[in-house]
């Protein structure tokens, strides 16, 4: 969906982030004779959570979807077992999406839900911890029978014994409402049970008045093929809407305003960071005037940029899913020797088994991108959670002195503009790249604002068409290591071309003639070459967010970016001075960290790992980087955050 916002370019402060739940603006429209009451709020914090065959997710991304069009800034967060049908009703197979949206700036999914929508007794075990005293809890009763809740542990029914009492419950029937509701299709009681969530969809779009157009359209043409499953999901839809307009248990519906003053003018899109990621690679494609090879094995949380990139022939994207990861690797890296914008996706297990390619890779001297979406590990770890404890893999991974110049995104939306980085770097440098992202950033969306081509950066580059050197005798040779004495980067020779002959492998080349060489002194002087090449790759200076002279700085890399922001502004909201600083490129270092380092007596610097980025600092700048780690499968809260880092600045 895209939307138009015209706004000031300032983005509003978030002073509500210090808060906990949606705010309540202070006025409401009262009801007169028969009518609700509609309140306004400034912000609310959705999750949907059941089985992981309940479609939580698609009902996430359908009401996702709907208030993007509508105008709200927003930020999501999927979380999903890693089996394709978990157990159901237990504890581990237990889905959920969760929802931020807001009529102002917003940088994550939210701490905690103001409102848990929960299909069965599994569910809202597994999430009710997260909840506030005071939110609304809608729960389908039909679930909450002896056996589901004696799978979880409930002796007795939640919904009966007070243990709710702190929260607005609403009792809702959602299985028998939609079979109800379904009677006329003459579906069987499996086949309508499916649309409960289509049910709970049209409800909770009632509540807070998202459009319902967009959501009607997208189920007849998902069943297209099945038009009677197509209408009796749009029936069960209408019907969730319905029965929040009628029923007197539910009293009050909320408006949460478009955030006109949010974003700067331009047309908008919800977008996830795996689309982004993809959209990214496919106009670096386009402004370098070259081929996008995609040489990938499905793993997640990386498969859907292979899904993606595979829809886009007309672009000239090629895709090639390989019979395993190092075949994935090998054929991106020999369609990048054939003259192609060469990429492979993986996830961390993957890029050891890529790590012998990734440095023939860097040997070749050849531009390649390599997509790391993290996850939790090591070993298969945690598939469908998130980690950023690749960090040190992608800088030491591989055998020998291999350096890879490593970027990292901060925002799902912020994963285009890095593709476009790294395929900047790749080209401009024959080298392999590192793209880390994770799969918080991957499935997590948020609007993004579709830049005009000419706002694109000019990536086109030039091959070899003939010699470049000259023997002492007078002949004219290519020498395929005769390097631009600016980046060091060596020609780009298509294979064919007619007179650029030159070996390839992985045995060491010989400075300038490429051949092999066993020369020690040879061997030393290309090491340092390479690491040279990599050191002087130019990117832009860090930025520091210091407004009051601050003695603290907390200074993050990839998606921590939402979390620390939010956490900044609470403590600088109460008065606390407090700078901030975030890595894009993490190898080579901003050519000014150091200094911004030294400017500080504290930094501190926290990970989803147990301090990998602060290890290379402190190493690298000799300064007390301190780490405030969490390797928990989840991103950092912004509660959390707060609490840590104000401890920091009293120490």
């Amino acid at each position: 969906m895209t939307s138009q916002v015209s706004s000031p370019a300032e983005q509003a402060d978030e002073a509500s982030e210090a808060l906990v739940g949606g705010q309540r603006a202070p006025r409401s429209d009262h009801a007169g004779d028969g009518e609700k009451e509609i309140r306004r709020l400034d912000r609310v914090i959705i999750r949907f959570a059941g089985d992981s065959g309940d479609g939580m997710q698609l009902t996430g991304d359908r009401f996702t979807s709907e208030t993007a069009s509508f105008g709200n800034d927003l930020s999501t967060l999927p979380n999903f077992p890693a089996e394709i049908r978990a157990p159901a009703g237990t504890l581990p197979g237990v889905s959920s999406f969760q929802l931020h949206f807001a009529d102002h700036d917003i940088l994550t999914p939210g701490d905690a839900p103001n409102v848990l929508v929960a299909m069965n007794p599994a569910a809202l075990k597994a999430n009710i911890g997260d909840v506030p005293r005071g939110a609304e809890i809608i729960v389908n009763t039909d679930e909450f029978t002896k056996r589901p809740m004696a799978k979880v542990g409930y002796a007795t029914s939640p919904l009966e014994d007070g243990s709710l009492d702190g929260y607005q419950v609403h009792p809702v029937p959602l299985t028998t409402l939609t079979i109800e509701a379904l009677k006329e299709f003459g579906l069987s009681r499996k086949e309508a049970e499916r649309s409960k969530n289509m049910f709970a969809l049209g409800l909770l779009s009632w509540m807070y008045h998202r459009p319902t157009e967009g959501t009607e359209a997208f189920l007849r043409a998902k069943f297209a093929k099945k038009p009677q499953i197509a209408e009796a999901n749009v029936t069960a839809f209408r019907a969730g809407w319905n029965f929040g307009e009628t029923t007197e248990d539910f009293a009050v519906s909320y408006e949460v305003a478009p955030a006109s003053q949010a974003f700067p003018a331009g047309t908008y899109r919800n977008i996830s960071g795996n689309l982004a990621l993809s959209y990214g690679l496919i106009a670096a494609s386009r402004q370098a005037d070259l081929p996008l090879y995609l040489g990938s094995y499905p793993i997640t949380p990386a498969s859907d940029i292979l899904h993606e990139l595979s829809k886009h022939k007309h672009f000239g994207v090629r895709t090639f899913q390989a019979e395993d990861e190092i075949a994935g690797i090998g054929a991106a890296l020999g369609a990048a020797f054939g003259g192609s914008l060469a990429v492979t996706t993986t996830s961390g297990p993957g890029v050891a088994l890529k790590s012998e390619t990734i440095g023939l890779a860097v040997s070749l001297e050849l531009p390649l991108i390599v997509v790391d979406i993290q996850r939790g590990g090591p070993s298969t770890g945690l598939p469908t959670k998130t980690e950023q404890a690749d960090l040190l893999q992608a800088m030491y991974g591989r055998n020998g002195e291999a350096p890879v110049p490593v970027v990292a995104p901060r925002t799902p939306a912020d994963c285009f503009d890095a593709a476009l980085d790294a395929a900047r770097i790749a080209l401009t440098y024959r080298t392999p790249v590192f793209l880390l992202s994770d799969g918080y950033l991957a499935n997590g969306s948020e609007p993004w604002k579709i830049p005009e081509t000419d706002e694109l950066p000019d990536l086109r580059v030039r091959f070899a068409t003939g010699p470049n050197h000259e023997l002492t005798d007078g002949t004219e040779v290519f020498w395929p290591y005769k390097r631009d004495p600016l980046t060091l980067a060596r020609p780009w020779a298509v294979p064919g071309t007619p007179g650029l002959e030159h070996r390839i492998g992985g045995i060491e080349k010989q400075d300038g003639s490429g051949n092999i060489s066993y020369d020690p002194a040879n061997h030393e002087l290309m090491v340092r070459t390479r690491q040279a090449k990599i050191d002087g790759i130019e990117v832009p200076d860090l930025r520091v967010d210091d407004p009051s002279g601050a003695r603290t700085l907390v200074l993050g890399w990839g998606s921590t970016y939402g979390p620390i922001t939010a956490a900044v502004r609470r403590l600088r909201a109460a008065g606390e001075p407090i700078a901030q600083a975030h890595l894009r490129n993490l190898n080579p270092f901003p050519g000014n960290l150091g200094d911004v380092l030294k400017r500080y007596d504290k930094v501190i610097v926290p990970e989803m790992n147990l301090g990998q980025l602060a290890t290379l600092v402190r190493a690298k700048y000799l300064v007390d980087a301190r780490s405030f780690n969490q390797v928990n499968g989840m991103p950092f809260k912004a509660e959390q955050l707060a609490t840590a880092l104000k401890e920091a600045i009293d120490a």
